[in-house]
């Protein structure tokens, strides 16, 4: 049993392997530093130990590190296009390339954009071929509809 407390909207998408959730501590007015303290010791106690940031700014980075996580950061802010959703992949396959290595991913929120970055990154690595059924399967592991601002960040087939 995992001690802290879980971060809001955490889910695996790859139990034990990858996982995304909101910013971790909360979002804008609804971050605490003691909850941000909680849930860096929970996603611990679940094997977590790497973090990628979508965020524009250094927010967390150095509380993770201070809690022994790797952390990185790719930002995705705005109109962002599909060579800054590449970029967020190839940070994931480079911090998954290590077997050890447990990632959560987050952004402010679990919104349509982190969901079709997710999406994109079932296609993108393989896991998945078919685009249709990466949205499918994003849209039961974060349980709701992915929109078209997501849809359009995963591609229509996996990179060669």
């Amino acid at each position: 049993m995992a001690t802290g407390l879980e971060p809001r909207g955490f889910v695996w998408v790859i139990k034990g392997r990858l996982a995304i959730s909101e910013r971790i501590g909360g979002h804008g007015v609804q971050h605490r530093r003691v909850r941000r303290t909680e849930e860096i010791t929970w996603i611990k106690d679940v094997g977590i130990n790497a973090v990628l940031s979508l965020l524009g700014g250094g927010q967390n980075l150095a509380s993770y590190d201070e809690a022994g996580l790797e952390a990185a950061q790719v930002t995705l802010l705005g109109d962002f296009d599909r060579d800054d959703v590449t970029r967020v992949w190839v940070a994931i396959d480079g911090m998954l390339a290590d077997p050890d290595t447990t990632l959560l991913v987050h952004r402010d929120i679990i919104d349509d954009s982190l969901a079709g970055v997710i999406g994109g990154y079932l296609v993108h690595s393989g896991l998945i071929d078919d685009p249709i059924v990466a949205t499918s399967i994003t849209q039961q592991i974060i349980g709701r509809p992915i929109g078209p601002e997501g849809r359009r960040l995963i591609p229509s087939a996996a990179a060669s």
